[in-house]
């Protein structure tokens, strides 16, 4: 007899029905409601992502009936987190993380910068919104990183790059040769780009200030290693 279970919300072989209904109604994928929400605390948040990236490098993502949340969110989202993610295909914050529909905000840009933009939708998500958390997440081997270590001019590029001088600037002597082949000072950049991102928010936004001097809102930089998808925090 051929059973089936959700992966993903797609068939495939696999459990029988029964089995699959009693893991899309487990604890893990429920959503995340306003009463769930309020009730996780900044803490928790952060505490989540790391249990999910746990699973996700242990190779046991949680599998969802994605379309049932999708029906489930339809009229509301209460996500517990927001990401800043680099735009990197192998870095895509909701699987990094093992998390799915209407748990956290993503905003993704090369090298997991902020501007204007990205620190409004920062000020929605959390203040507006209800999320718990901000994680700044940076990734090894970083094109953009690496672009901005050889002083990459190309169209727009030369002016995103522009934003990892700060980044840049903790570079001494003793890191070497200021090359994009030189591994060991690409990954400095990369973890202070992450970490000086992520102290950078209070100061840029009177509206994240308030909510992390309140305890409302965690602000954490990480670094997410591409070939074990790990991420080590850094703060």
């Amino acid at each position: 007899m051929i059973t089936r279970r959700l992966f993903c919300g797609c068939l495939a072989v696999g459990l029988p029905l029964a089995a699959t209904a009693v893991h899309a109604q487990s604890p893990e994928c429920a959503v995340f409601t306003p009463d769930r929400q309020k009730s996780t605390t900044p803490d928790d948040a952060i505490a989540l992502l790391k249990g999910g990236n746990e699973r996700f490098t242990a190779g046991k993502s949680i599998n969802c009936d994605l379309m049932a949340q999708v029906k489930q969110t339809a009229g509301n989202q209460s996500p517990f987190a927001a990401i800043v993610g680099c735009i990197d295909s192998r870095v895509p914050p909701e699987l990094v993380f093992d998390q799915r529909i209407g748990d956290v905000f993503c905003a993704r840009v090369a090298g997991n910068i902020v501007n204007t933009d990205i620190i409004g939708s920062l000020e929605y998500s959390t203040k507006v919104s209800g999320a718990k958390a901000i994680v700044v997440l940076g990734h090894n081997s970083c094109g953009a990183i690496k672009s901005a270590v050889d002083g990459v001019k190309l169209g727009n590029i030369t002016a995103l790059l522009k934003n990892f001088r700060p980044a840049l600037a903790t570079l001494t002597r003793a890191d070497g040769k200021r090359d994009s082949h030189n591994d060991p000072l690409v990954q400095k950049v990369a973890e202070a780009n992450a970490r000086l991102t992520a102290a950078s928010l209070p100061k840029r936004s009177r509206i994240i200030e308030a909510l992390v001097a309140t305890g409302q809102l965690k602000i954490v930089a990480a670094m997410h290693d591409i070939t074990t998808g790990k991420v080590t925090w850094l703060s």
